[in-house]
């Protein structure tokens, strides 16, 4: 046989592309449009309703950035339609290829009744089967002219993040609005094609199925009229039909489909645009459930629901309806798909909680699931809490954006750092959006690493982030798709319907120990500085509060625990962990929106704690100790004065002074010596020694806190990521303006250094010894002016360490300092919480952040043979895409150098660092409301029960890395304990004696304990 197939691809091609698809509707009438341009931000519908409108036409342009346009539309079906499918079709003047981040719109009813969204690849509106003609339509349709932010591909910055920069001319200019038949029989043809060419495609030249296809596809359009497509569709499908009824091989992958909607919390647009995406998606989505009875949509973030219930109780209400037919499926159980590495312990486990609550009271349905397809990266923690919080499966995808090494699973147990493993799948489709196009389902079948043991994967498929979810053609996609020769077969299902599948089959799938490292987007561990430093200081001023209300709620009385308070305000910081906000990844808008919010969240949170140390009683001047260990440190009194105090954990103590230390601090020209530790600073203002007089050695080897400033433009995602070429090019910054003692106490020493440089850019760091304590403390202010740079300071120790301790939630996880493989080699810049730790045996150095995440630990073999493990922090950046201002302008932060530090040290200064000692009036000593015995046990969070019942919940957990037996004491009349899970939901009950509870815990392993008063 001849070789034909470029004629008839090529014929294919032409005939579908220029001729079937501009027939899909057979006839069209324009609608009547006016216009009202909404003033400033959005307006309720019956303001909309009520404004004046203007006659509007197509081809105006219309939009100005961030602007809202209602439209008033209304129409008559003519008479000769009757029976014929009539639908709208609104073209706002889309454009580009993205269906998100552009003009969208929903349609209203004249009652208010959301009918239905349209978006770039969903522009119908359904009037269904009029009886008879003359049916008038009238609909008004709130339009958002939102700028496609990443329109320029990253090639430079924009004003349009942020609606005070981004101007008022018009984006779009807007299309059609019309009333048309849609033909049923060349919709499917469509399709029918669609589906044939895309899977001949991928196709080998070499397989007869490819060939069967092109002679079809050859011959069905031989039966196509030019002059009468409508009236020859059903032929041509005729044709079609054996070769698309040919069934999928036995050994086929099995693709489980489920319809979604990837919607960003916040990104390229603020939160108030999401509130209105989530509404117009799920009226999207509601109206598909209602014409496919096969369609399941899998939706996560309970914070979207929320904002839907709010503001759109009608489809709420629809919503309602899908999820008991089966056709909505709440997932992933979290308040929003959180950042995968930055929030701290106990605020990922308030997103699995609030989340789970969430959908169990509305919906009484309890997720199985974490679903988390986008963060950038996995913390080891999630197994443990996932499981804690009643959760079976993880599904992840982002980490096929790997740039060095690919993943070696999709289906797997990933194990946890404390041994817990929970079943994990990541889609070999690639995507989370998926349009279940050949290239895709050929793509997942290809990628499968699990070929031979296992046989099914899933696939989320639908337009996200504004595109408007799932659409008819998608669906019907994945009906020519679920048994057909050469292709996957798909099923549409519930992904708890996939899970218990792919486990049932693949029980002893492989193991993956410890985090899911992205090897991508690792800036975001420190763009937008300030951002992260207010979610810092949010998760451990919401630890103050519920600590010392859950005080004064037992030794107060009167006093009323803020349970409502306190549940917004944590919903609050949960909805900033969101992982475009918290990451940095964001508009300006967004970034400038979240800073206000902190500032509002730690304002009420100062106040709530003041409120119930308060309630103790007015009295003598107290020193109050949140953190989970004894202290004994400097604080200031009223009037500035140190004053050297012992504090118990989770207690308080007088402000009359302890017993100083027997050394005081001594200041001599630029040393600082307490004793304990001799800080020498060189006249540039760098460490030239750091020496651990308990030791008796050096601990530098080489120039300390060295600021480095490296120029930082990576390859495409300027906010996102750091790419390793940074290293390359640096200054280090030496020229200072002054080096100046500030302090000179027996308790306190301080020498402040300050530098200029850059494009006006000023850092001041004062350099602090305490009494009594081996802690070295930078404070620093930076007014940074800088662009496309990052600023790191760098602590060269003489440590021969084999690999770091970075904190992460509940425990801390250990890497290689090496780079022995291309794993190791990709992990240049990283993420830790509180503290990062290397050691050889018998001595060990520690920096400690309040408000850094991301850093590198490198080391070097020195001429004398030693080793200089070198930590650096990154404290501050200055991408310009998608925030041109981003990080500009000033911070404060304090980072610390801790010599001689074991990691029980390290966790100890971590939480003193992060969890200043609270100086406040008391009439009384209450005694703490718990307080524990043995290594390890380590308290993360103090407060009363969800449930109103008095009860009091403590979370612990085992800090070291080793297994640990204690006591956990309580400061009130112990009646009974409880184990129970994240919930607060019983797991079986707990020994006590008295007032203690016995407990032994595995390394890293959390704990969450009910104790019941008397």
């Amino acid at each position: 046989m001849h070789d034909e197939r470029r004629r008839i691809e090529e014929r294919a091609e032409r005939l579908h592309n220029q001729r079937i698809k501009p027939a899909l509707y057979a006839a069209t009438v324009p609608l009547d449009i006016a216009a009202w341009q909404a003033p400033g931000e959005p307006v309720p519908f019956a303001e909309a309703a009520a404004a004046p409108y203007e006659p509007f036409a197509t081809g105006t342009p219309w939009g100005p950035p961030w602007g809202t346009t209602w439209f008033r539309m209304h129409g008559r079906v003519p008479d000769d339609w009757a029976g014929r499918r009539v639908e709208a079709v609104i073209d706002l003047g889309f454009v580009g290829d993205w269906p998100g981040n552009q003009a969208e719109a929903l349609v209203h009813l004249p009652d208010g009744t959301p009918l239905k969204a349209v978006n770039p690849l969903n522009q119908y509106v359904p009037i269904a089967h009029p009886a008879s003609g003359g049916e008038r339509v009238d609909y008004l349709v709130e339009a958002a002219s939102n700028p496609d932010i990443l329109a320029n591909d990253f090639a430079g910055p924009t004003p349009l993040g942020d609606v005070l920069t981004a101007g008022d001319a018009p984006l779009y200019t807007f299309r059609r609005a019309d009333l048309a038949v849609l033909d049923e029989d060349v919709f499917h043809l469509d399709l029918d094609l669609q589906v044939l060419r895309e899977l001949m495609a991928e196709l080998g030249e070499h397989e007869p199925r490819r060939h069967e296809i092109m002679h079809a596809l050859d011959h069905a359009l031989d039966q196509l009229d030019l002059d009468d497509i409508a009236g020859s569709a059903p032929a041509v499908r005729a044709a079609l039909a054996p070769v698309l009824a040919r069934p999928a091989h036995a050994s086929a992958h099995i693709i489980s489909g489920v319809g979604h909607a990837h919607i960003d919390s916040a990104w390229l647009w603020p939160i108030r645009e999401t509130k209105r995406k989530t509404s117009r998606t799920f009226s999207n989505v509601t109206a598909l459930a209602d014409e496919y009875e096969e369609f399941v949509f899998a939706c996560s973030q309970a914070q979207q629901y929320e904002w839907v219930r709010d503001s759109y109780p009608k489809v709420w209400a629809r919503i309602q309806e899908a999820v008991e037919r089966g056709q909505w499926a709440p997932v992933g159980g979290m308040w929003v798909e959180a950042d995968g590495n930055l929030p701290g312990g106990e605020a990922l486990a308030r997103q699995l909680v609030h989340g789970k609550r969430f959908f169990i009271e509305h919906f009484g349905i309890e997720t199985k699931g974490v679903w988390l397809p986008d963060s950038f990266g996995y913390t080891a923690a999630y197994p443990q809490l996932a499981k804690l919080a009643g959760n079976e499966w993880f599904l992840t995808q982002k980490i096929s954006w790997n740039q060095t090494n690919t993943f070696p699973h999709h289906t797997f147990w990933w194990e946890g750092i404390d041994g817990t493993r929970i079943f994990t799948h990541f889609p070999p489709v690639d995507t989370y959006n998926a349009a279940l196009t050949g290239e895709e389902m050929a793509r997942a079948v290809h990628n499968y690493r699990e070929k031979g043991g296992a046989t099914r994967s899933l696939a989320p498929f639908g337009w996200g982030d504004g595109g408007g979810g799932p659409t008819r053609e998608l669906m019907e996609r994945a009906r020519r798709l679920r048994d057909l020769e050469g292709s996957p077969k798909v099923e549409v299902e519930h992904p708890d319907a996939f899970f218990a599948k792919a486990r049932a089959e693949y029980e002893d799938a492989p193991v993956w120990v410890g985090e899911l490292y992205l090897e991508l987007h690792r800036a975001t561990y420190t763009s937008q500085a300030r951002t992260k430093q207010g979610n810092r200081r949010s998760e451990h001023l919401l630890r103050e509060a519920e600590l010392w209300a859950t005080t004064a709620a037992l030794h107060a009385p009167g006093y009323a625990y803020p349970h409502e308070r306190l549940d917004r305000l944590w919903k609050t910081v949960l909805l900033h962990q969101f992982h475009d906000i918290l990451p940095g990844s964001s508009i300006a808008w967004v970034h400038r929106e979240a800073e206000a919010e902190y500032a509002r969240v730690a304002q009420e949170l100062e106040a709530l704690t003041t409120e119930a140390v308060a309630a103790l009683g007015d009295g003598a001047a107290r020193v109050f100790n949140t953190s989970p260990f004894d202290r004994a440190e400097v604080v200031r009194t009223a009037d500035g004065t140190p004053v050297y105090v012992r504090v118990p954990a989770q207690g308080s103590a007088e402000l009359t002074g302890a017993d100083a230390p027997a050394r005081p601090v001594e200041v001599a020209q630029r040393v600082l010596d307490n004793g304990l530790v001799r800080v020498e600073v060189a006249a540039d203002g760098t460490l030239t020694s750091v020496r651990d007089l308990r030791a008796d050695r050096e601990v530098l080897a080489g120039r300390g806190n060295l600021l480095r400033l490296h120029t930082d433009l990576p390859n495409y995602w300027d906010a996102w990521d750091i790419d390793k070429h940074y290293r390359n090019r640096y200054t280090d910054l030496l020229e200072r303006d002054s080096v100046t003692v500030v302090e000179q106490d027996p308790l306190i020493g301080a020498i402040r250094v300050e530098r200029s440089f850059g494009k006006g850019s000023r850092i001041t760091q004062t350099i602090t010894v305490r009494a009594g304590s081996p802690r070295i403390d930078f404070e620093t202010e930076i007014d940074w002016h800088e662009a496309e740079k990052i600023l790191k300071a760098g602590f060269p120790v003489d440590i021969r360490a084999p690999h770091s301790s970075a904190e992460i939630q509940f425990g801390h996880i250990q890497r290689p300092t090496h780079t022995n493989t291309s794993w190791e080699a990709a992990r240049f810049e990283v993420s830790g919480h509180r503290w990062v730790h290397i050691a050889e045996p018998g001595y060990g150095v520690a920096v400690i952040n309040d408000s850094t995440y991301g850093h590198d630990v490198t080391r070097t073999v020195r001429e004398d043979g030693g080793t200089t493990t070198t930590v650096r922090l990154s404290l501050v950046r200055a991408p310009r895409v998608p925030d041109p201002g981003a990080d500009q302008g000033r911070h404060r932060f304090t980072y610390s150098l801790l010599p001689g530090a074991s990691i029980e040290d390290a966790v100890a200064e971590g939480y003193a660092l992060n969890l200043p000692l609270r100086s406040a009036r008391s009439a009384g000593a209450p005694a703490p409301v718990v307080s524990t015995e043995g290594d390890g046990v380590t308290v993360e969070a103090v407060k009363l029960a969800d449930d109103g019942s008095g009860d009091v919940i403590v979370r612990i957990y085992e800090s070291r890395g080793g297994r640990a037996d204690g006591l956990l004491r309580t400061g009130f009349p112990l009646a009974g304990a409880q184990l129970t899970d994240l919930l607060e939901r019983p797991l079986g009950p707990a020994n006590t004696h008295g007032n203690t509870v016995p407990v032994t815990l595995r390394p890293f392993e959390i704990q969450t304990l009910r104790l019941t008063t008397t």
